[in-house]
């Protein structure tokens, strides 16, 4: 019976606190767009092309043989 006591309150304040989330998420305009998430998700961008990569000059480093 004291689990019980324990319990009680504790999922009456989790269930509160999902409760004003829900309501502040509503609130703020979280729900506004479904749509428009939905089609960003499709939308087919092509990828952005890889940067080239960087050459570091007179670092002292000695290049490694070609054709090994």
């Amino acid at each position: 019976m004291t689990a019980l006591a324990w319990l009680i309150p504790a999922a009456l304040l989790l269930g509160g606190l999902g409760l004003a989330a829900f309501l502040w998420a509503l609130r703020s305009g979280q729900f506004e767009d479904l749509e428009g998430a939905a089609y960003r998700a499709l939308e087919d961008d092509p990828p952005e092309a890889p940067a080239p990569p960087k050459s570091v000059k007179g670092n002292g480093a000695v290049p490694p043989a070609a054709g090994r």
